[in-house]
């Protein structure tokens, strides 16, 4: 049956894999850019040794590589936070209008009782 948590468990597979795919991807691209502005910092250090520039790539590269996953992990926990909120919130909006739902109901079946009543003794 298409339904069943069995036919999900793929697609969910799937989906996973393309994420980590776009995730190496990104992060590739983003190496990339770093490695490029060490490249054009050291450019502007016209003294530095070949050892010496290639060390001023690395460590550039590197830290600019830490940089982004600290930001990327900011961005993660908040949207973690605001996730936690907003269900709680929703579940709290959730019982307030179930409750208002009954409360009608019921409302309206006490209104229906009494108006049975009224018209059975007259």
């Amino acid at each position: 049956m298409g339904g069943s948590p069995t036919g999900r468990r793929p697609a969910r597979e799937a989906a996973e894999g393309i994420n980590r795919i776009e995730g190496y991807l990104l992060c590739q691209a983003e190496r990339g850019r770093a490695r490029a502005e060490a490249e054009a910092f050291a450019a502007r250090l016209p003294w530095l040794t070949t050892g010496q520039r290639e060390e001023v790539i690395r460590v550039y590269t590197d830290d600019r590589m830490a940089l982004t996953r600290r930001v990327l992990q900011g961005v993660v926990d908040r949207c973690a936070e605001l996730r936690e909120e907003y269900t709680a919130r929703y579940l709290q909006l959730r019982r307030r209008v179930l409750a208002q739902a009954v409360l009608v109901l019921l409302m309206s079946l006490a209104l229906s009782c009494g108006t049975l009543l009224i018209a059975r003794h007259p």
